[in-house]
Protein backbone atom coordinates (compact mmCIF):
# COMPACT_ATOMS: atom_id res chain seq x y z
CA UNK A 1 0.00 0.00 0.00
CA UNK A 2 2.85 2.25 0.75
CA UNK A 3 4.42 1.74 -2.43
CA UNK A 4 1.43 2.03 -4.42
CA UNK A 5 0.64 5.34 -2.32
CA UNK A 6 4.20 6.89 -2.93
CA UNK A 7 5.89 5.65 -5.65
CA UNK A 8 3.56 3.52 -8.12
CA UNK A 9 2.82 5.54 -11.37
CA UNK A 10 5.41 8.15 -10.18
CA UNK A 11 7.15 9.48 -13.33
CA UNK A 12 10.54 8.95 -12.84
CA UNK A 13 13.30 10.75 -15.06
CA UNK A 14 16.71 9.51 -13.33
CA UNK A 15 18.46 6.95 -15.48
CA UNK A 16 20.03 5.38 -12.47
CA UNK A 17 16.42 5.28 -10.78
CA UNK A 18 14.98 3.39 -14.24
CA UNK A 19 17.90 1.34 -14.48
CA UNK A 20 17.31 -0.04 -11.00
CA UNK A 21 13.64 -0.76 -11.75
CA UNK A 22 13.89 -2.36 -15.25
CA UNK A 23 16.60 -4.83 -13.20
CA UNK A 24 13.86 -5.44 -10.52
CA UNK A 25 11.31 -5.77 -12.90
CA UNK A 26 13.27 -8.53 -14.68
CA UNK A 27 13.86 -10.28 -11.56
CA UNK A 28 10.25 -9.92 -10.69
CA UNK A 29 9.40 -12.00 -13.63
CA UNK A 30 7.43 -15.40 -12.39
CA UNK A 31 6.99 -13.96 -8.71
CA UNK A 32 4.60 -11.19 -7.04
CA UNK A 33 6.12 -7.67 -7.18
CA UNK A 34 5.55 -7.40 -3.23
CA UNK A 35 8.77 -10.95 -2.53
CA UNK A 36 10.89 -8.12 -4.73
CA UNK A 37 9.89 -5.05 -2.70
CA UNK A 38 10.63 -7.10 0.84
CA UNK A 39 13.75 -7.84 -0.88
CA UNK A 40 14.85 -4.23 -2.64
CA UNK A 41 17.19 -3.22 0.11
CA UNK A 42 19.23 -6.41 -0.12
CA UNK A 43 18.77 -5.81 -3.72
CA UNK A 44 20.54 -2.83 -3.43
CA UNK A 45 22.96 -3.85 -1.35
CA UNK A 46 23.92 -7.61 -3.64
CA UNK A 47 23.98 -5.51 -6.46
CA UNK A 48 26.54 -2.60 -5.21
CA UNK A 49 23.37 0.55 -5.30
CA UNK A 50 22.95 -0.78 -8.91
CA UNK A 51 25.78 1.10 -10.06
CA UNK A 52 26.30 0.19 -13.89
CA UNK A 53 30.11 1.08 -13.78
CA UNK A 54 30.45 -1.57 -11.05
CA UNK A 55 27.72 -4.29 -12.36
CA UNK A 56 29.71 -4.42 -15.69
CA UNK A 57 32.71 -5.46 -13.47
CA UNK A 58 30.98 -8.47 -12.38
CA UNK A 59 33.28 -11.58 -12.69
CA UNK A 60 32.27 -15.31 -11.86
CA UNK A 61 33.38 -14.55 -8.41
CA UNK A 62 30.69 -12.25 -7.55
CA UNK A 63 27.93 -13.86 -9.28
CA UNK A 64 29.07 -16.60 -6.87
CA UNK A 65 28.85 -14.77 -3.93
CA UNK A 66 25.26 -13.35 -5.37
CA UNK A 67 23.97 -16.97 -5.67
CA UNK A 68 24.81 -17.80 -2.79
CA UNK A 69 22.80 -14.77 -1.06
CA UNK A 70 19.44 -15.76 0.06
CA UNK A 71 18.57 -11.84 0.26
CA UNK A 72 18.06 -11.69 -3.12
CA UNK A 73 15.87 -13.92 -5.45
CA UNK A 74 18.89 -16.21 -7.23
CA UNK A 75 18.64 -16.95 -10.34
CA UNK A 76 22.08 -17.09 -12.56
CA UNK A 77 20.30 -15.60 -15.60
CA UNK A 78 18.63 -12.77 -14.03
CA UNK A 79 22.08 -11.72 -12.54
CA UNK A 80 23.80 -12.37 -15.73
CA UNK A 81 20.99 -10.34 -17.44
CA UNK A 82 21.56 -7.58 -14.80
CA UNK A 83 24.99 -7.30 -16.27
CA UNK A 84 24.11 -7.55 -19.75
CA UNK A 85 21.59 -4.19 -18.76
CA UNK A 86 24.49 -2.66 -17.41
CA UNK A 87 26.56 -2.97 -20.35
CA UNK A 88 23.42 -1.34 -22.55
CA UNK A 89 22.72 1.11 -19.83
CA UNK A 90 26.19 2.35 -20.20
CA UNK A 91 26.16 2.10 -24.36
CA UNK A 92 22.68 4.39 -24.26
CA UNK A 93 24.22 6.75 -22.05
CA UNK A 94 27.00 7.30 -24.54
CA UNK A 95 24.50 7.71 -26.85
CA UNK A 96 21.17 10.11 -25.88
CA UNK A 97 20.46 8.76 -22.54
CA UNK A 98 18.82 5.57 -21.15
CA UNK A 99 16.13 7.11 -19.66
CA UNK A 100 16.02 9.26 -23.32
CA UNK A 101 15.49 5.71 -25.05
CA UNK A 102 12.90 4.34 -22.58
CA UNK A 103 10.52 7.05 -22.67
CA UNK A 104 10.84 7.39 -26.52
CA UNK A 105 8.34 4.83 -26.46
CA UNK A 106 5.54 7.05 -25.11
CA UNK A 107 7.24 10.00 -26.85
CA UNK A 108 9.02 11.50 -24.11
CA UNK A 109 5.66 12.07 -21.78
CA UNK A 110 3.21 9.72 -19.93
CA UNK A 111 0.35 8.50 -21.35
CA UNK A 112 -2.84 9.42 -19.45
CA UNK A 113 -5.35 6.72 -19.16
CA UNK A 114 -9.19 7.19 -17.31
CA UNK A 115 -9.48 3.52 -16.30
CA UNK A 116 -12.61 3.16 -13.83
CA UNK A 117 -11.98 -0.47 -13.18
CA UNK A 118 -8.56 -2.90 -13.16
CA UNK A 119 -10.45 -5.08 -15.69
CA UNK A 120 -10.17 -2.29 -18.17
CA UNK A 121 -6.40 -2.12 -17.94
CA UNK A 122 -4.21 -3.74 -20.23
CA UNK A 123 -1.18 -6.21 -19.21
CA UNK A 124 0.53 -4.61 -22.39
CA UNK A 125 0.67 -2.09 -24.97
CA UNK A 126 1.75 -1.26 -28.78
CA UNK A 127 4.64 0.48 -26.57
CA UNK A 128 5.48 -2.09 -23.98
CA UNK A 129 5.53 -4.69 -27.39
CA UNK A 130 8.07 -1.76 -29.40
CA UNK A 131 10.20 -1.27 -26.57
CA UNK A 132 10.17 -5.22 -25.58
CA UNK A 133 11.27 -5.85 -29.29
CA UNK A 134 14.18 -3.67 -28.88
CA UNK A 135 15.48 -4.13 -26.08
CA UNK A 136 15.17 -8.18 -26.80
CA UNK A 137 17.29 -7.19 -30.32
CA UNK A 138 20.02 -5.74 -27.74
CA UNK A 139 20.20 -8.90 -26.15
CA UNK A 140 18.33 -8.15 -22.82
CA UNK A 141 15.97 -10.81 -21.19
CA UNK A 142 12.96 -11.08 -19.03
CA UNK A 143 11.67 -8.03 -21.02
CA UNK A 144 8.72 -9.10 -22.59
CA UNK A 145 5.77 -6.63 -23.49
CA UNK A 146 4.18 -7.74 -19.85
CA UNK A 147 6.87 -7.25 -17.89
CA UNK A 148 8.08 -3.95 -19.71
CA UNK A 149 4.27 -2.62 -19.33
CA UNK A 150 3.84 -3.23 -15.71
CA UNK A 151 7.61 -1.55 -15.54
CA UNK A 152 5.97 1.46 -17.40
CA UNK A 153 3.17 1.59 -15.10
CA UNK A 154 5.56 1.69 -12.04
CA UNK A 155 7.61 4.63 -13.20
CA UNK A 156 4.88 6.45 -14.73
CA UNK A 157 5.31 6.55 -18.55
CA UNK A 158 1.60 5.18 -18.30
CA UNK A 159 -0.73 6.62 -15.73
CA UNK A 160 -2.91 3.48 -14.93
CA UNK A 161 -4.57 4.63 -11.43
CA UNK A 162 -7.84 4.48 -11.67
CA UNK A 163 -9.61 7.52 -11.68
CA UNK A 164 -11.44 7.27 -8.56
CA UNK A 165 -7.76 6.71 -7.02
CA UNK A 166 -6.41 9.75 -4.98
CA UNK A 167 -2.95 9.02 -6.85
CA UNK A 168 -4.34 9.50 -10.53
CA UNK A 169 -4.51 13.17 -10.31
CA UNK A 170 -1.61 13.77 -8.31
CA UNK A 171 0.28 11.54 -11.21
CA UNK A 172 -1.18 13.46 -13.80
CA UNK A 173 0.16 16.36 -12.57
CA UNK A 174 3.56 15.87 -12.33
CA UNK A 175 3.69 14.86 -16.08
CA UNK A 176 5.46 17.19 -17.26
CA UNK A 177 9.09 17.20 -16.55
Amino acid sequence: MAYHDTEWGVPEWDDRALFEKLILDGFQAGLSWITILRKREAFRLAFDGFVPETIVRYDEAKIARLMADAGIVRNKAKILNTIATARFFLAEQERDGFGTLLWSFVDGAPRQNAFRTTAEGPVESEASRAMAKHLKAQGLSFCGPTILYAFMQAVGMVNDHLVGCFRHEACRAMASR
